[in-house]
């Protein structure tokens, strides 16, 4: 039986799960906090059109406006300076759009200390255990930050800054140069940890991984639903001709 009828008939009997990883994209959805100095993404913000009314009897349409990183989004490589002259969103490869992932869970960790970073050796002991990365894959980070729902939470201000769990520059050098994923998926604002701001180099998941032609998603949801190995995840931003990433509405196939 073709792979694809199989796939269909596993869905319709309910022996592969649909995840959906994605959180509400609304005008209160958090969104990264730059310095005053710097441009600021936009929130989301919806525009009704007509509601079957006077400005349109039988339908129901809106107008919207967002930034391409808010809510669930994809970072394409022309995002940094790192991935200049690397594909916009609208050139990626569809085939990234749908690959194998595995889930680090460090929740335990995050839970103690909100600022704690996944090294290498946490990645190493993972594969110890579950056995090689997926060729082509995403590393997915689960760090129960998702909880986090309003603006506040979701970037967590200190005396220090912005405070939130990430990869260490370090790690996140290893997943760009040495691994064989093709990116990173986050449940924080952003894929680097709210003080990767003073890493060196600042930002270095953004550094590492764009500069090196892969891929990142930010702002996942229900990661605690997904085995540590064998999800495929299918995440799908619009094709925005220049683009430097987009919202997408990413789930996961989970096979029971």
């Amino acid at each position: 039986m073709p792979v694809l009828t199989d796939l269909v008939a596993a869905l319709s009997a309910g022996s592969v799960r649909v995840v959906d990883l994605t959180a509400p994209l609304a005008d209160t959805t958090p969104v990264l906090e730059l310095p005053e100095n710097f441009g600021q993404t936009a929130q989301f913000q919806l525009e009704e059109i007509s509601r079957y009314d006077d400005r349109g009897p039988a339908w129901y349409w809106n107008n919207f406006r967002t930034g391409e990183h808010t809510g669930t989004h994809f970072d394409a490589p022309s995002h940094w300076v790192t991935g200049q002259g690397k594909d916009h969103v609208d050139a990626v490869p569809p085939r990234a759009f749908v690959a194998p992932a595995v889930v680090l869970d460090v929740t335990d960790r995050v839970a103690e200390n909100p600022d704690f970073l996944i090294e290498v050796a946490d990645v190493e002991a993972f594969v110890a255990e579950h056995g090689p990365l997926p060729e082509g894959g995403w590393l997915l980070c689960r760090t129960g930050w998702s909880a986090r729902v309003t603006q506040e939470e979701m970037i967590n201000n200190t005396e220090t800054g912005p405070t939130s769990p990430g990869l260490s520059a370090e790690c996140a050098r290893w997943v760009a140069e040495a691994s064989p994923l093709q990116g990173i998926g986050v449940e924080t604002v952003g894929t680097d940890a709210g003080a990767a701001h003073s890493f060196e180099p600042a930002f270095p998941c953004h550094s590492f991984l764009l500069g090196a032609g892969k891929y990142g998603l930010a702002q996942l949801q229900n990661l605690d639903q997904l085995p540590p190995t064998g999800a495929v995840v299918v995440a799908t931003p619009l094709r925005i001709v220049g683009g430097s990433g987009s919202p997408v509405r990413a789930v996961a196939l989970v096979e029971d």
